[in-house]
């Protein structure tokens, strides 16, 4: 137990509201001066700048000074990996029957308050999170390739044959430690997305095609030009496999 990670000062920097409201923001890698961040956690810059030196001094966030301004960042990807995780924890801890009132309080159920960047396409462990991998997930299964049955996630032989002409190969996955498929809650769109080897191997496929990129310091993906055509190109592929 000597060894253990002192996990209770994290918890704790991060169990202030205002607080993970800024650390909010900033998880889509920008860095932001103390009046952008007071604003957004409803607080004022003295205010702020008090939440954001415990931040700091506890070794989330590192500053960077341009001039007279000060500008605050994540100080390392983990941190943001581990925000993201505590996120998804929260949606999936959540009773399936929500109050409506909840609902409208709960910050989980207000995805527009995260960095736009961060909603369209992100990383999420080591797969792709996002409405694109949200929406990428329903097409797979209204096409037949994979079946969900609760919790649990099957890729059908059409699924995986279509797959193997892509360069996934579902064997091959199925010798890796983690799960080959799964169905992993998306905190900013209350849907699911894939997860599991297949999730991360599609990411790497995505990434390696030329379709995304992924900025330093950041956990945003960017769509090129190239991805938002061969995605489109995927999506119709999909559509006229329903058609018949």
């Amino acid at each position: 137990m000597e060894h253990a990670p002192c996990i209770s000062q994290i918890a704790t920097l991060l169990a202030d509201p205002k607080r993970s409201a800024m650390m909010w923001a900033l998880m889509d890698g920008s860095a932001r001066q103390t009046e952008e961040l007071a604003l957004l956690a409803g607080l004022s810059p003295s205010s702020a700048s008090a939440h954001l030196g415990r931040l700091s001094a506890g070794g989330l966030l590192k500053v960077e000074t341009r001039g007279r301004k000060r500008f605050f960042r994540l100080a390392a990807p983990e941190v943001g990996a581990a925000i993201e995780a505590l996120a998804s924890a929260t949606l999936a801890s959540a009773p399936r029957d929500i109050p409506e009132v909840f609902k409208r309080t709960s910050p989980i159920a207000k995805p527009q308050a995260a960095p736009s960047s961060l909603l369209r396409a992100r990383l999420c462990d080591d797969h792709l999170g996002g409405t694109l991998a949200a929406d990428l997930y329903q097409r797979l299964l209204d096409a037949g390739w994979i079946e969900q049955f609760d919790q649990r996630v099957m890729i059908t032989h059409k699924g995986a044959t279509q797959l193997a002409t892509r360069g996934v190969f579902i064997q091959a996955l199925a010798h890796r430690n983690s799960r080959v498929a799964c169905a992993c809650p998306d905190w900013s769109e209350r849907r699911p997305h894939m997860g599991g080897s297949l999730g991360a191997a599609l990411l790497q496929l995505f990434m390696q095609s030329g379709w995304l990129s992924l900025p330093n310091d950041s956990r945003a993906l960017q769509i090129t030009a190239a991805g938002q055509r061969e995605i489109h190109r995927f999506a119709k592929e999909t559509e006229l496999e329903m058609a018949f």
